[in-house]
Parts: C-alpha cells; sequence; structure tokens
C-alpha cells in the first residue's frame, strides 16, 4: 500500500511545484520592482519629466513671469540669426578640438612613464588624479584667474626671467581662451588611470617577441601599445569630448559671467546661462540646451561609427 500512496503524494507535488515556483518568481520580481521604485520615481521627475518639458518650453516664449506662450519653432530660427550664438558656437568647438587631443596625449604619455617600474606608483597616480577631482570647482577656476592676471605668478615668473611685457593672458582675447584650455588639459588625471590599468593589461609577451625581432620602443609603442589601447582611447575621448561641451564653471569664473574679453571665452552653455537665467529667455534657453544635446548625440554617434575602422580588440589584433 505504501507504494501507490507514495507515488499519489509525488504526483500532487509534482502538480503544485510549478504554481510555487510562479508564486516565488512574482515575491523576487515585486521584490525588485520595490527597491527600483525610488529610482523610477527619481528618473520620471527628475530627468524624464524635465527633459520632457523643457522640450515642451523650447517651442514657447516663457520669462519665468508669465504663462508660456506657444510661438512654434520660432526660437530655432532665431539661433540661426544670432550673432552672439553662432560666436558662442565657434568658439565651443575650438575648445572641444584643442582640449580633448591634448589631455588625451598628455594623459596617455604621463601613463606610459608611470608604466615603466616608477617606485610609489600609487602615490603618482593618487596626486596626477587629483586636479580631475579639483578641477572643475569654482575654487580652482579663481585661483587660475590669480594665476593668468596681470599682475598674477606668470607674468612674474616671465618677467623674471627677461620678458619685459607679458601679455595678459585673461585680459587678452589672443590668449584668454588657451588659458581655459590649459586649464582643462591640466585635468588629465581620470584618463592617465584608465590608460595606466589598460597598459597593465597588454601582455608582456608581446614586447617580448618584438624585442626578439629587433622592434625599437617607439616601433613597439605605435604597432603594439598604441593598438591595444584604442577601445581605451574611443571611451576617453567620447567621455571628455562630452565634458568638454558642457565646460561652463571656468568660463563663468574667468569672465566674470560676460565671456570677456570681446566674447572670446563665450563657452555654448554660457551664453545658455545668460539667455535663460540672466535675460530670462527660458524659451530661448531651452531651444539651445536641445540643440547642444543633439549635437553631442550626433557627434557620440559618428565616433562610434568611425571606431570599426581605427578601434581594435585583443582578439581583432590576434
Amino acid at each position: 500500500m505504501r507504494a501507490p500512496q507514495l507515488s499519489v503524494l509525488a504526483r500532487t507535488w509534482e502538480r503544485r511545484r510549478p504554481r510555487t515556483r510562479a508564486r516565488e518568481a512574482t515575491r523576487e520580481a515585486v521584490a525588485a520592482y520595490v527597491f527600483l521604485l525610488p529610482w523610477l520615481v527619481g528618473l520620471l521627475g527628475l530627468t524624464l519629466g524635465p527633459m520632457l518639458a523643457s522640450l515642451a518650453l523650447s517651442f514657447t516664449h516663457f520669462d519665468l513671469l508669465s504663462a508660456p506662450q506657444w510661438i512654434g519653432p520660432r526660437n530655432y530660427l532665431l539661433l540661426l540669426s544670432d550673432d552672439r550664438y553662432l560666436h558662442s558656437v565657434r568658439v565651443t568647438l575650438t575648445y572641444v578640438f584643442l582640449e580633448v587631443p591634448l589631455k588625451l596625449a598628455f594623459a596617455l604619455l604621463l601613463a606610459v612613464v608611470l608604466n615603466q617600474g616608477l617606485r610609489a606608483v600609487g602615490l603618482y597616480r593618487a596626486l596626477f588624479y587629483v586636479p580631475s577631482l579639483l578641477g572643475g570647482s569654482a575654487a580652482i577656476a579663481i585661483l587660475w584667474r590669480q594665476i593668468f592676471s596681470g599682475d598674477g605668478m606668470i607674468d612674474m615668473i616671465l618677467s623674471s626671467l627677461g620678458w619685459r611685457h607679458p601679455p595678459a593672458w585673461l585680459q587678452d582675447p589672443s590668449f584668454a581662451l588657451q588659458t581655459l584650455v590649459a586649464l582643462g588639459v591640466w585635468q588629465f588625471g581620470s584618463p592617465m588611470v584608465i590608460f595606466l590599468a589598460g597598459l597593465r593589461q597588454i601582455p608582456r609577451e608581446l614586447y617580448e617577441a618584438a624585442r626578439v625581432d629587433g622592434a625599437r620602443r617607439l616601433s613597439q609603442f605605435l604597432r603594439i601599445t598604441l593598438p591595444l589601447l584604442t577601445p581605451l582611447i574611443l571611451f576617453n575621448f567620447i567621455l571628455q569630448m562630452v565634458y568638454a561641451f558642457q565646460t561652463f564653471t571656468p568660463a563663468f569664473i574667468v569672465s566674470g559671467g560676460s565671456g570677456s574679453p570681446v566674447d572670446s571665452t563665450l563657452f555654448y552653455t554660457l551664453y545658455l546661462y545668460s539667455e535663460a537665467f540672466g535675460n530670462l529667455h527660458m524659451g530661448y534657453g531651452a531651444a539651445m540646451a536641445w540643440i547642444l544635446l543633439v549635437a553631442i548625440a550626433i557627434s557620440t554617434a559618428a565616433i562610434f561609427a568611425s571606431s570599426r575602422l581605427w578601434v581594435f580588440y585583443m582578439e581583432t589584433a590576434a
């Protein structure tokens, strides 16, 4: 009698197992959504909601003091005839094209030097990373303004070396933007740490084989190191490009919020801030913000599309 009873119990248990698993899966899904709820509320209320609201405001005339008035695409059409806006685009593009390649080149150079087996590499890595933590702050921008002012430390050093009339870097339109580029390049720590980690992952056997074949260090760098670092170059380039397009604090502090001298430091974000919060042209500023978002998205997509031609992974290289 026991065998039939056991078989009946087994069949009953087999029928109940799918239901038990379904209830457990439901409980796990509910628990997951409960834990995700704060993030979802933040995403909808603090990110997607404001983004959609700004998109709607970009088609209106809105000054914060009265209700928005629908004007269609007029804000976008006005941008095409706004000379200061077009100038801010040129200034920003110049900054991006100068700052990003120089920062990545400097970061890669230091990463290669630190990868040569120096002592206290961890200390140097931490010290070089500090500018990336402090470089975007208002305090560093104020310090930079003092260093490059007409009677600042740079001019004092140049005068002591025999340069009688060194330029007033921040007051001269020919040099003001370059000082901000130098400030951006000084924040090389983040890409340097990433490059250094990538250099540590390259197999040493490749360099040993190259030395056996008589390859010199420059040839090893160009044929081994650089190709195997291209994924990290792609990552750093996109990341630093996005940061460069959004640069605001240094230009605001150094120029006093005006983009002076002669609008030579009038970055895109600075002009956006001036129009939206200075002149209360919120709809106009929202249109500028969306154009910047689309420009960054298109640039990123173009870089990703071109990466098929110049980015090599270990499997591909092998």
